[in-house]
């Protein structure tokens, strides 16, 4: 009798094994950000905490990793800025040997990037061009600031042999060695506020620069993924002024062979969760999905997010939006 009880609970036990098993077999969608303290992770946080399917945000070098992660098939998800996501699909600046990425598909836009300066009040930085012969942090290879600084240096026409000291750390340490006195400056390509800012100002009275003139126009004007931009005053304090500077956009990417389902769902979770979407960080308040359909994007849209914004009627001829997607990789 006991032996026959026991085969009927292992039985029940192995049936409901089997019966749970599929809600568990699929693995999580994988999304890359950049480092943990910064917008792009609160961001890829957020869209997991809305979404409905097994989904989770992993740090990461920045950018440019993140794009070279789904070319070579790592992600399929991932967060990057506006300026090396034109150069990916382009081919051109650092992925110059790699070649034009015709595979990688947009989801959406996000928020603006301001290109963020911030020195030592005691360093007597007060421009860009006090930037020379001191110590700068430009950002790890594979981060969206690094590329971004790098821009800014060739417009310019400097080197990294203009300045006195050139390292090379992630955002999660930047601001303790601006603090520790090992660099005079750091930059960061972010959206704000930001904790890595915060403390910075916080802890060793750092301040941000504006970020004006000749070289910042020509780098608008020679480059169609830049803008102007600005970091509203208040943000780090009640004396922060606001800082005018320009800035990139950050955008939601995806190999062309991710599941258009997943995609579609992704797309739709947000939407359909926007208020919460937004509630998640102050640099999302301004978003709008007119926006985030079009600003930023180079890559042509990915056919799960095409599809759901089709549904909504926010873009009512799909043959010219697939035109119009299609010529911006020409």
């Amino acid at each position: 009798m006991h032996t026959v009880i026991r085969s009927l609970v292992v039985c029940l036990l192995t049936s409901l094994v089997f019966t749970f098993r599929p809600a568990f077999a699929d693995p999580p969608l994988v999304i890359g950000t950049a480092s943990p303290l910064g917008v792009y992770h609160v961001a890829g946080r957020a869209i997991c905490r809305v979404m409905k399917a097994p989904c989770t945000a992993q740090p990461s070098a920045g950018s440019s990793a993140n794009l070279e992660a789904i070319r070579q098939g790592k992600l399929l998800v991932a967060l990057v800025q506006s300026d090396t996501q034109y150069h990916a699909v382009k081919g051109t600046e650092s992925f110059a040997n790699s070649g034009p990425d015709n595979s990688l598909r947009a989801v959406f836009s996000l928020h603006s990037e301001p290109f963020t300066l911030v020195v030592r009040r005691d360093a007597g930085i007060r421009d860009l061009e006090d930037l020379v012969h001191h110590a700068v942090n430009i950002g790890n290879p594979g981060s969206g600031q690094r590329s971004t600084m790098l821009q800014l240096m060739k417009t310019r026409g400097w080197t990294k042999d203009d300045f006195k000291l050139v390292n090379e750390l992630p955002a999660n340490q930047q601001s303790i060695e601006l603090c520790h006195g090992n660099i005079d400056a750091m930059v960061y390509t972010v959206g704000h506020p930001n904790a890595s800012v915060a403390q910075a100002v916080r802890l060793c009275d750092a301040t941000m620069i504006d970020l004006q003139g000749g070289v910042v126009d020509r780098l608008i004007e020679q480059h169609p993924y830049f803008t102007r931009a600005w970091i509203a005053g208040g943000l780090y304090g009640p004396n922060q002024p606001a800082v005018r500077t320009f800035g990139v956009k950050a955008t939601l990417m995806a190999a062309q062979d991710a599941d258009p389902e997943l995609i579609y769902q992704l797309v739709a979770s947000v939407f359909e969760n926007f208020l919460r979407f937004k509630a998640f960080h102050p640099a999302f308040g301004l978003l709008t999905p007119q926006g985030m359909m079009q600003e930023g994007l180079t890559a042509p849209l990915h056919e799960g997010a095409l599809r759901y914004y089709r549904e909504q009627g926010w873009i009512e001829d799909i043959r010219l939006a697939e035109e119009k997607n299609e010529t911006s990789i020409e």
